[in-house]
């Protein structure tokens, strides 16, 4: 594939995008009226349609047609079982998402952090979890520009460097978060959403009727590489490593705070289930899809030296022509652009809104929001700088990110069904379990022979519960806000209207 297509297709996808982005621009997220809210939660006020499409194209990244793929060229069946895992833990969002909706509603939060602040009636709270999740997921949106680079550098065959592939993506993260907040964010989701699951699913396809039909593609798994078919697989996965991966990653939907962030805006609990519906759908064929990829890429080339570069090499290939594999890259690389968008306008609203303004009190509505765009290139310059390092297997690195974050499950949960908890409780979990997880990832050690991902999630369970037992719980502010959660679910979704839902139009129970 020549350089020259790859690069008009980059520069068609970046016209279209920021046309898209420039459209998306409204008074509450562009002009001089605008607030936290509007810029970072789209005023609250996403539809159903959008929210889904956004919510995909945010949690299905790079990591899924660069990475899962990846997996499932180095570990076989047991990637696809990961990730079902994953898809059963969205469960947790049917749950949780009602709750989060209606606390942020009454509360007008802006962060998952600020929710956790104020549930447990201590600023540090927020603060250490703000803090956290960019330790955690800078890496992760390290990874989104590794998998661009990856992809570029495997299509051109070299010709265009991993580095320039990370430039690209970065640049381009950069401007779609600034043009209009998370609203310009959405939009363009959207539109990449789209792209990302057609492109993929046709090309997919294409590339099976080309080794010889699905019969044919398993057939030849099962006969040249029967372990890729079987469990535990040709290496990769042990029982202990699958249980690794894949306990972080089914808290994910509540862990990743670019991702539970979303919870807040929807306009009403009928459109948070319209986008519940719609990505449980996408999700699933874009799992089924990235799983083919990896297997397709096994078959047609089984010596990769570097099993990330199994899509790039593929597409590549004389199975896919120019013009479609040109597409599919564009797809992949919108997926990974939304994901870092998503990411560095979370952190930038969290460092702004739970760490700067804890710090500065009284800092206004309109400096906070200064300091948010303020901190966007830096985030995504520490991630650019994260991601030229090359580290693991980008599916490897994005779970270890998960498992650093899963530290602040036990606060969640806590927040909405446990009153005894306290801010003490929950600052060791996120604090003392944090500093474990990267203890053990940069010791290597595995206690009793299990990884970090085991660990975290006991320790910060552990920690949550007997400190909280030992301290003194805020019980107003748990109170009032599991009160206001109660009521997202026991009003039968009228509480978007405020209709017998104890909460009025205005916000005010």
């Amino acid at each position: 594939m020549t350089t020259g297509l790859i690069w008009s297709a980059v520069i068609v996808y970046l016209i279209v995008g920021l046309g898209v982005a420039f459209l998306s621009r409204g008074k509450t997220t562009n002009g001089a009226g605008v607030d936290m809210s509007g810029y970072f939660l789209g005023n609250r006020q996403m539809n159903g349609f959008v929210s889904a499409l956004s919510y995909s194209a945010t949690t299905y990244s790079a990591f899924m047609m660069v990475g899962l793929a990846g997996l499932t060229y180095a570990g076989g069946v047991g990637a696809f079982g990961f990730e079902i895992v994953y898809f059963a833990g969205v469960s947790l969002v049917a749950i949780f998402g009602p709750k989060f909706w209606a606390v942020g509603k009454r509360f007008g939060y802006v962060t998952p952090s600020e929710m956790l602040g104020h549930r447990y009636g201590d600023r540090k709270v927020a603060v250490a979890t703000a803090i956290a999740s960019c330790l955690f997921l800078i890496p992760y949106a390290a990874v989104q520009l590794a998998g661009v680079g990856y992809l570029l550098a495997g299509m051109s065959g070299g010709a265009i460097s991993f580095t320039t592939g990370v430039v690209v993506s970065t640049v381009l993260a950069i401007l779609f978060s600034y043009i209009a907040g998370i609203r310009s964010v959405m939009w363009t989701d959207s539109l990449q959403a789209l792209f990302m699951i057609v492109a993929s699913t046709l090309v997919a396809l294409l590339v099976v009727h080309s080794l010889g039909g699905f019969a044919e593609l398993f057939d030849t798994l099962a006969t040249e590489h029967p372990a890729s078919l079987t469990v535990p697989g040709p290496g990769l996965f042990s029982f202990t490593t699958f249980l690794g991966l894949t306990i972080p990653w089914f808290f994910f939907s509540l862990s990743n705070p670019q991702v539970s962030q979303r919870l807040f805006m929807p306009a009403s609990l009928k459109s948070m289930r319209q986008m519940l519906i719609g990505f449980l759908i996408f999700g699933f064929l874009y799992t089924v899809v990235s799983v083919l990829w990896g297997f397709s890429a096994l078959v047609a080339f089984p010596d990769l030296a570097q099993s990330d570069l199994a899509t790039p090499t593929l597409l590549a290939s004389e199975h896919v022509p120019p013009v479609l594999g040109v597409i599919v890259m564009v797809g992949i690389l919108a997926a990974a652009v939304s994901t870092i968008d998503s990411i560095m306008l979370t952190l930038s609203s969290m460092l702004s809104r739970d760490v700067y303004a804890n710090i500065a009190t009284g800092a206004s509505e309109a400096t906070q929001l200064k300091v948010g765009k303020w901190v966007l290139p830096v985030i995504a310059i520490l991630a650019f700088l994260f991601a030229e390092l090359q580290l693991s297997l980008i599916a490897v690195l994005s779970v270890a990110a998960s498992t650093g974050l899963v530290v602040v499950v036990p606060a969640i949960i806590g927040a909405f069904y446990w009153k005894r908890g306290t801010a003490a409780g929950a600052l060791a979990s996120i604090v003392i379990g944090g500093l474990v997880v990267i203890a053990l990832y940069l010791s290597g050690a595995k206690p009793l022979g299990l990884p970090a991902g085991i660990w975290a999630l006991p320790v910060a369970v552990a920690l949550f519960v007997i400190v909280s037992l030992l301290t003194r719980p805020n019980r107003e502010s748990a109170s009032e806000f599991m009160t206001t959660a109660g009521t997202a679910t026991s009003s039968g979704g009228r509480a978007a209207a405020g209709e017998s839902s104890g909460i009025s139009p205005d916000g005010r129970l």
